[in-house]
């Protein structure tokens, strides 16, 4: 149920919860360090005490101390050095009188304050501190005199062994440890030693304020971390999370990320990377569209012209004629299979490229074998001539895929074919512009040469004006160059031939 519960809440949700639960296990563990932390520092002092006790019973039993006023007065006088770090000492007889107080000694008879807070503790003797101690009342409505704290003593399960407790005034926190005294047989008083412990006072709330200024100290902390994580991180996200959702949802009221994206940071990065991929998604889907509108169309002319050829040769009887409406027949059926098999190799390429990788190659090498190639089919074919010209000592290596550029070049040098008559020459040529740090290629031929006045038709999908060898084509080639050109970075342009007869088409790529 716990981990349903954080899987559905939002991320800043997430963090101010788990904040919560360590805040509440270190604050649970503070409250029970703070709780032993007094009993703990009590222990230490009493431990002193008890000794104290334990030699000064050894010394009335060894001198054989009466319990009488004068006896006690003289025996205290007589060992104040073993009560110099205490604060005071009494001794009460058997029957609860006080007989012996050091304050009295001093001259400096002090009461304590009757507004008390007790509380008692159960301590073993110093030879048997290994038990546990154990606090054994705490009453913050009540306070007794001393006399009736001993009789409460002495009727109670913790006599014979030391009884340790606390008194506390506004001013003062004091330690009182009580023991009775016996020679041996018979009870014949009580011992109580009472020491200033404000230390443990002052060390116990120390330990408060600073356990207080660190939690909200951390509870500061924590805000201010919230408040920056939502309004620098988690806002963002969920601006993106919105684009997302707006374009699955193809919801026409877009989400404005351009607040996002002029971050300089991850965020800024991704927002921009999210942006252009949608674009580019949006683009191949127009793209896409488009196509296929130009496909239907451009399928459905020669559609229309096999119909009506196919209705006229079943009705007509003239051989001649006959002939030429199969011609016809066979013209539309090449350029519609030419359409469809260049569609399909076009979708087939454009998921190719997505999956290789570009790396350094020579265009001079790759030019020389696709002309090679070229030469030996059209050269002895239609006596058409290629000649590669370039500058042995340039180096013309640019970042590409070795097999897109054989298919920009087999595509252009198709093209100036469908364009040139027998016997002419089609020219490649390498350059090299050393200022732009660019490789050009040139494919001039010497054909018609261009009729538009823009030239920037010819690579749009399906251009009409074409070469009477219409079927060969699908009007395709010089818009699937183009489109490889600028995969590589590349620009392409068209113009004639200037003083000559003939086309110029030329590429810049980026020199590696």
């Amino acid at each position: 149920m716990l981990s349903r519960f954080i899987k559905n809440i939002s991320i800043l949700k997430k963090f101010l919860f788990i904040n919560l639960i360590v805040f509440i296990i270190f604050g649970s563990l503070t409250a029970i360090y703070l709780k032993g932390i007094q009993p703990n520092l009590i222990n230490k002092k009493t431990s002193n005490h008890i000794n104290i006790i334990n030699n000064t019973i050894d010394h009335i039993r060894r001198l054989k101390i009466q319990f009488n006023k004068d006896d006690i007065r003289k025996f205290l006088f007589s060992t104040r050095f073993l009560f110099q770090n205490l604060d005071r000492v009494m001794i009460f007889d058997n029957q609860f009188e006080l007989i012996g107080d050091t304050d009295t000694l001093d001259l400096d008879p002090r009461s304590f304050s009757q507004r008390l807070d007790i509380v008692e503790m159960n301590l073993q003797d110093k030879d048997k501190m290994s038990e546990k101690k154990k606090i054994i009342l705490k009453n913050k409505n009540k306070s007794k005199p001393f006399s009736e704290i001993i009789i409460d003593y002495s009727k109670s399960s913790n006599f014979g062994k030391p009884y340790t407790f606390t008194q506390e005034n506004y001013d003062h926190f004091l330690l009182v440890t009580i023991k009775n005294v016996n020679d041996g047989e018979n009870n014949v008083g009580y011992l109580a030693i009472s020491e200033k412990a404000n230390d443990i006072r002052n060390a116990i709330n120390e330990r408060k304020i600073f356990v207080f200024r660190t939690a909200l100290v951390v509870a500061i902390v924590i805000l201010i971390f919230s408040l920056v994580l939502n309004r620098y991180f988690l806002k963002p996200i969920k601006t993106l999370v919105n684009f997302t959702k707006s374009i699955k949802e193809k919801n026409k009221q877009k989400t404005n990320i351009q607040t996002v994206k002029n971050r300089n940071d991850e965020i800024g990065i991704l927002s921009n990377s999210l942006d252009e991929m949608t674009n580019e998604l949006n683009n191949r889907i127009n793209a896409a569209e488009n196509f296929s509108t130009d496909l239907v169309h451009e399928i459905r002319n020669p559609l229309a012209s096999l119909k009506s050829a196919s209705e006229i040769i079943s009705e007509t009887t003239d051989k001649l004629q006959r002939k030429k409406l199969v011609d016809i027949l066979l013209h539309d059926v090449e350029r519609i299979e030419r359409l469809i098999t260049d569609y399909s190799q076009m979708l087939k390429d454009e998921v190719a490229i997505t999956n290789e990788q570009m790396k350094k190659v020579d265009l001079k090498l790759i030019a020389t074998s696709v002309v090679d190639d070229f030469n030996s089919i059209h050269n002895s074919k239609n006596g058409i001539k290629i000649q590669l010209n370039s500058n042995g000592s340039v180096n013309y290596n640019i970042l590409g895929i070795e097999n897109r550029i054989e298919q920009i070049i087999a595509n252009l040098l198709d093209n100036s074919i469908s364009f040139s008559r027998e016997n002419q020459t089609i020219k490649v040529i390498l350059s090299e512009d050393e200022k732009e740090k660019n490789v050009i290629l040139s494919v001039v031929d010497e054909g018609e040469g261009f009729k538009e006045s823009d030239t920037n038709k010819i690579f749009k999908r399906f251009y009409s004006n074409r070469p009477n060898k219409f079927g060969e084509h699908s009007g395709l080639g010089l818009n699937i160059v183009k489109n490889l050109v600028e995969l590589h970075n590349g620009k392409i342009s068209a113009s004639n031939n200037v003083g000559q007869k003939g086309a110029i088409i030329e590429i810049i790529f980026p020199k590696v």
